[in-house]
């Protein structure tokens, strides 16, 4: 059984970490973002007992974006079933950068190489069900809403917008997987989808949730009731631990073990069964997309009460 941390422990926990935001940067390619504070940190941990352990700026709201992809994937394999899913999208980890192209151009067919990295989510996008962008997304927010119980949660349409319009790589990837039929929908509509979803602004308490009802088997936390299939979130965790840190995933698993997974705007999920949920939000990040006090905050966490899956 491992020992909860009460709140001041995880208060100075991060305080002891808080420099290393020193040692990242804001990413500044979307605009919206580029105006985060770098010493904006907070920290969650969501017990499965229901019990919520806080530190930090917990008030403090932030963009999911590339957490969202484990969200689009769970929803898109309820939709769709695991066949369906995986015929479009591989399984397999990459050392290249998130949003690379090359590894579509050596492969046929020309299918991303797993649902983490641009290509893969931009085509689990395209494969939520609804008849529209309003209804794709729409699903999605319900779906978080039943995952954190947090009916506030909505879209940051500023971040969309900013996402939205300087989209031209992502846009690129479309065009490049519609070509090879790897997506059936429109290009600018699922774009506006893929960037909505990656705007959705979340605290670290419901991400930190959100982490906690993975770890449970993907079930509620509160009535058992089951939201996501089990075999269906332990897909999702494996993609965390094998793709969800971008090409720092190996040196993660290796230093923190935890199936997680980062987004640009700084915010870190993590998920551990039998345990729950960790959230952390820091905006400075490293030269992989990873947010620097987010990693060294886990990697303590992990080391010190012995984390680790492997």
């Amino acid at each position: 059984m491992i020992d909860k941390l009460d709140k001041e422990t995880l208060e100075a926990w991060l305080d002891n970490v808080s420099s290393y935001a020193e040692d990242g940067r804001v990413a500044d390619y979307i605009p919206a973002l580029s105006k985060r504070d770098p010493n904006e940190l907070a920290a969650s941990i969501y017990y499965l007992d229901g019990d919520c352990v806080k530190a930090g700026k917990v008030d403090c709201c932030f963009t999911l974006q590339s957490i969202s992809k484990v969200l689009s994937l769970a929803l898109a394999l309820i939709d769709n079933g695991e066949d369906y899913v995986f015929d479009r999208v591989g399984m397999e980890p990459t050392g290249d950068p998130f949003h690379s192209i090359y590894r579509l151009e050596q492969h046929r067919p020309s299918k991303p190489l797993n649902p983490m990295i641009n290509a893969g989510a931009l085509a689990v996008s395209d494969m939520i069900r609804g008849g529209s962008i309003e209804e794709k997304v729409g699903r999605l927010l319900s779906f978080l809403h039943e995952l954190t119980d947090d009916h506030t949660i909505q879209v940051n349409e500023g971040v969309a917008d900013s996402e939205y319009e300087t989209a031209f790589l992502n846009r690129s990837l479309l065009y490049y997987l519609k070509q090879h039929g790897v997506i059936a929908g429109d290009v600018e509509e699922t774009l506006k989808v893929y960037t909505h979803q990656c705007s959705i602004d979340v605290n670290v308490q419901s991400l930190s949730k959100i982490g906690a009802v993975f770890a449970n088997e993907g079930r509620d936390l509160n009535s058992g009731r089951q939201i996501i299939p089990k075999h269906l979130a332990r897909i999702c965790k494996t993609f965390m631990v094998t793709c969800g840190m971008y090409d720092a995933s190996g040196s993660f698993a290796i230093k923190v073990g935890l199936p997680a997974k980062s987004g640009v705007s700084g915010g870190v999920m993590a998920s551990l069964n039998g345990f729950g949920g960790i959230a952390v939000y820091g905006p400075a990040l490293d030269d992989k997309g990873n947010s620097v006090v987010g990693l060294k905050l886990l990697e303590v966490l992990s080391n010190r009460y012995d984390l680790s899956i492997f």
